[in-house]
C-alpha cells in the first residue's frame, strides 16, 4: 500500500494518512501452504508500507498444528531486531504466566496478526515505540494469518471488528477461528500499568484468563486418553 502525500522524519515511521489500496499479501501464500514456505514467503513481502522502516518481517512460530495458537496485533522492538515473535519483555511475561498455569511452551504456536513492526521515534532518546497498525494495513497482512490458521489450526475465519476485548476477556466464544477462542490482554499492556498494584493486578487477571485455556487443553486430553 503506497501512502499519498507521505512525510517522514528520519530514524522514524511517522506518517500522514494513506488512501485507500486493494493490495494485500493474497498473491504470495502458495496453494497448499506449509509452515516453512509461509515463513520464507513473507521474508519479501510489500503489501504495506511498513516493511519499508521494518528490519525484517516477524512471522509466528510454533508447532504445527498446535495445541494453543496466540495472536498478538503486531511485533515490537525486539521481535523485529531478532526477527522472533513474542520474545521481548511481553513474551518472557507471557512465558512466566504459561509455566504459571501448567501450559508447555513447546505446545504454543505465536504469531501476529500483522508481521512488521510499525512505529514512531521517542522525542528524548533512541527508543522506538510501537504504533497501532490502521486498519488498511491489517488488511494487507490478513492473508498470512489465514495462512497460519489454516496450517496451524486448519480455521479461517475472524473474530470481526464489532470485537473488544475489554467486554469479551475470558470468555469462550463461538468462532469459526479454532474449536475453541479465548480473547486476553496483551502482556505488553500489563508491562504499561501505570504503577506495581496494577501491573500485579492485571498479570493475576491475565494468569486466570491462560488458567481457562490450561482446563480446557487438560479436559481433551482427558477425553482422549
Amino acid at each position: 500500500m503506497r501512502a499519498q502525500g507521505k512525510r517522514r522524519l528520519r530514524g522514524s515511521n511517522t506518517e500522514a494518512p494513506s488512501s485507500a489500496h486493494s493490495t494485500t499479501a493474497a498473491n504470495l501464500i502458495p496453494p497448499s501452504p506449509t509452515l516453512a514456505a509461509l515463513q520464507m514467503g513473507a521474508r519479501k513481502c510489500k503489501a504495506c508500507d511498513l516493511f519499508r522502516n521494518a528490519t525484517q518481517t516477524v512471522f509466528g512460530e510454533g508447532p504445527a498444528p498446535a495445541g494453543v495458537m496466540f495472536v498478538g496485533e503486531q511485533p515490537g522492538d525486539s521481535e523485529d531486531k531478532t526477527g522472533h515473535p513474542f520474545v521481548g519483555p511481553a513474551g518472557k511475561l507471557l512465558d512466566q504466566a504459561l509455566v504459571e498455569v501448567g501450559i508447555d511452551r513447546s505446545d504454543v504456536f505465536v504469531t501476529n496478526v500483522v508481521k512488521h513492526f510499525k512505529w514512531v521515534a521517542a522525542q528524548r532518546g533512541k527508543r522506538r515505540i510501537h504504533k497501532k497498525p490502521r486498519q488498511s494495513e491489517i488488511e494487507a497482512c490478513r492473508p498470512w494469518l489465514d495462512a497460519e490458521l489454516q496450517v496451524v489450526s486448519a480455521a479461517q475465519a475472524l473474530l470481526g471488528k464489532d470485537f473488544r476485548v475489554t467486554r469479551e476477556r475470558g470468555v469462550l466464544m463461538k468462532s469459526h477461528l479454532a474449536p475453541y477462542v479465548l480473547a486476553t490482554t496483551h502482556p505488553a499492556s500489563i508491562l504499561r500499568a501505570p504503577d506495581i498494584q496494577a501491573r500485579e493486578q492485571q498479570r493475576r487477571e491475565f494468569v486466570r484468563d491462560l488458567g481457562k485455556v490450561a482446563d480446557l487443553i487438560n479436559a481433551r486430553r482427558g477425553s482422549a486418553a
